[in-house]
């Protein structure tokens, strides 16, 4: 395997929009610094939705505007051109995109079937690229879904061929309910890679069924080398019942660390940031580097 491997942190958005106790604009805008001072300089910080979609997205401007001086890339989920403008106004560089591989899933998150969604991020997406503004395109529920149940792998390869040509320059393909095993993830891969360029796809796996890392590293053997992930395992799905959040960072370091792969990422800072806003959301981390690292911690 190459040394290099890219880490997305999405807890500052796709992890604390799922967890129950909200955080307040300033505390998240800490939290995002000292996540880019434990060395990720890739984070997703918030979502330009209606804050009574995702209330605890509220203020998102806010968290972007604290943050967008630090040298690093941040990035905003944007539905739709109301949430561009937005994104724009604050000087975003990076927004994401999103769609289902799940008619059942797209209908239930965002009341609209996968082409209207399609058409609705349309011109957000052309509007980016006219004013030179990057575009990531998620693409959910690619391994299973609550409503649907097993998602056929022609369905994933669609909507991400679709997202690809309309010009979003990295397809994240995501696990949301976290039923992916190895060999389905590795298969899925080899499938979209066909029309989508590996080096262009993120995986974007939650741990629901512990196999998180295990699909990562199939990934990782077929030449994915880009993983989205959450500090201390943050997020869940609140349309999928017991789905437990992103596949830790912690968890995702330490592996690829002792693989022999670089990440740059500095596991005490990190921890510290982990820990921070664990107290903050009144629950200790799931990341099982973090719990593992908090209890020799205590024992000393």
């Amino acid at each position: 395997m190459s040394n290099s491997v890219r880490i997305i942190e999405v807890g500052p958005r796709d992890g604390l929009q799922n967890e129950q106790m909200p955080v307040s604009v300033e505390a998240r805008i800490g939290f995002v610094k000292a996540l880019f001072a434990a060395g990720l300089h890739t984070i997703e910080v918030g979502s330009f939705v209606s804050p009574k979609a995702i209330p605890k997205m509220q203020g998102s401007d806010q968290v972007f505007c604290g943050v967008r001086d630090l040298p690093g890339e941040f990035h905003v989920l944007v539905p739709n051109e109301k949430g561009y403008e937005g994104a724009r106004a604050v000087g975003a560089k990076v927004i994401a995109v999103f769609a289902s591989a799940s008619e059942g899933f797209s209908r239930a998150n965002i009341n609209c079937s996968v082409a209207e969604s399609i058409e609705r991020f349309r011109p957000v997406i052309e509007r980016a690229r006219a004013d030179g503004i990057k575009v990531r395109g998620y693409v959910s529920c690619v391994l299973g879904c609550p409503y649907d149940g097993d998602i056929a792998p022609n369905s994933v390869v669609d909507i991400s061929k679709r997202l690809w040509q309309l010009g979003c320059y990295e397809v994240s393909l995501g696990d949301t309910i976290g039923v992916g095993t190895p060999t389905k993830a590795r298969q899925l891969l080899r499938a979209v890679a066909g029309e989508v360029p590996m080096q262009n796809l993120a995986m974007h796996f939650h741990d629901t069924y512990g196999q998180a890392l295990a699909n990562l590293y199939a990934g990782l053997e077929e030449g994915s080398r880009i993983i989205d992930s959450a500090a201390g395992g943050l997020g869940g799905c609140p349309y999928a019942p017991g789905a437990t959040g992103n596949v830790g960072t912690e968890d995702v370091v330490y592996m690829l660390e002792g693989m022999g792969i670089a990440t740059g990422v500095d596991m005490e800072k990190l921890l510290a940031a982990t820990n921070t806003i664990s107290a903050l959301i009144g629950r200790p981390p799931v990341s099982r580097v973090a719990a593992a690292l908090n209890a020799k911690a205590r024992a000393r």
